[in-house]
């Protein structure tokens, strides 16, 4: 009888220390936690429950490890735990931190890639963010990525996210393409990027867009050189995007397969990766008659059908330019540029000269402010 007893008072005890145990675990995995401000930690990969909670622990966010792993197994939720980055609030439970994991709701950063750039500066913009890992191992085609604030989590690669970037230009261009207004001198889905990409980078005005694509179609469609500033610069330096200094009378003689006042039709390529917005515009050009256009003074241009009137407009930009006071070395006479014919005038810049046209306009006259 007595052994009895002893056994039943034993299991009592046990009984009792067991729902003691279980009792001081459920309140302290609900309760308020050690962590004294706001903090984020990285949960990685094909992390287990016990390194997850030992990574927790070290972090400040919990100070029972154990304990939150058996509470993680308890609810069922061990397959559950996402990795990614994850922030965490003062005084959070351990069961607050496991919901958060099993959320898989981990914090997002992102990137912004403006239009306009070359996909050299997109690499370079890539390899600037810390927060991505490895390396770009090529430099993409021009014109291949699409411009876009992307998002992602700390720990992605920057090889992903060129790829996202061109899965999505290809998506986006596809769509484009199958609504564009037909045209003879846009052939294939390369020649609309390239176009778009002068667009781009000929305006930052969004309104301006449709017309500027309609004095590159017009030119294209009457035979007549884009001659846009923006390919001479490509041509000399390519993918590094700046001259870094005004065009000069030998940059825009240069010889390159870029330069549109030296080739006919578009360049050899892209000269910058464009937007959404330019595709559109470069697939359904404004319905205009205008071939050439000049800066305003304001950040947009004018715009202009025949050359007396592109002549005015010149006119009335140099006046703002003297106005600005620029500097003398902008303005010396023996760097002026080279005569074209009369009717195959800049389409940003002033004529030729001759006896019924305003002389030729310097660097300075020719090149734009909006030229990136």
């Amino acid at each position: 009888m007595g052994y009895l007893s002893g056994v039943f008072t034993f299991l009592t005890l046990v009984v009792l220390a067991l729902a003691g145990a279980f009792y001081w675990g459920k309140t302290t995995f609900d309760e308020p936690g050690p962590l004294a401000q706001e903090t984020t930690v990285m949960i990685a990969r094909n992390q287990g429950v016990s390194e997850i909670a030992d990574s927790l622990q070290r972090a400040g966010v919990i100070d029972h490890p154990r304990l939150f792993e058996l509470g993680v197994r308890a609810y069922g939720v061990k397959d559950r735990l996402r990795y990614g980055e994850y922030a965490f609030p003062a005084g959070v439970s351990m069961r607050e931190a496991m919901v958060i994991i099993a959320s898989g709701k981990s914090i997002e950063h992102t990137v912004t890639i403006p239009e306009g750039l070359t996909s050299l500066q997109i690499v370079d913009r890539l390899r600037d963010q810390p927060l991505l890992t490895g390396d770009v191992k090529a430099t993409p085609p021009e014109g291949s990525l699409l411009p876009e604030t992307y998002k992602f989590m700390r720990g992605a690669s920057r090889e992903q996210m060129i790829a996202r970037m061109q899965e999505h230009q290809k998506a986006v261009l596809e769509k484009v393409w199958a609504a564009r207004t037909p045209s003879p001198a846009i052939k294939s889905p390369d020649d609309l990027v390239t176009l778009a990409s002068l667009i781009e980078k000929e305006t930052g005005v969004p309104e301006e867009r449709e017309r500027v694509a309609a004095v590159f179609a017009n030119r294209l469609a009457k035979g007549m050189r884009l001659q846009s500033d923006p390919t001479i610069v490509y041509g000399l330096v390519g993918g590094r995007g700046t001259l870094g200094r005004s065009l000069n009378r030998a940059d825009i003689a240069s010889r390159t397969p870029y330069n549109t006042y030296v080739v006919s039709g578009l360049p050899a390529g892209p000269i910058a990766n464009p937007g959404r917005a330019s595709l559109e515009a470069a697939a359904n050009p404004a319905k205009t008659n205008d071939l050439y256009f000049v800066a305003d003074g304001s950040g947009g241009h004018a715009f202009a059908t025949t050359l007396a009137e592109h002549n005015r407009n010149v006119a009335a930009w140099r006046k703002i330019e003297r106005s600005r006071a620029l500097p003398a070395d902008r303005l010396a006479p023996d760097d002026a540029a080279p005569e074209a014919p009369a009717d195959d005038a800049p389409t940003g810049a002033a004529p030729a000269s001759s006896s019924s046209a305003p002389a030729k306009p310097k660097p300075s006259d020719r090149r734009r402010p909006d030229v990136r």
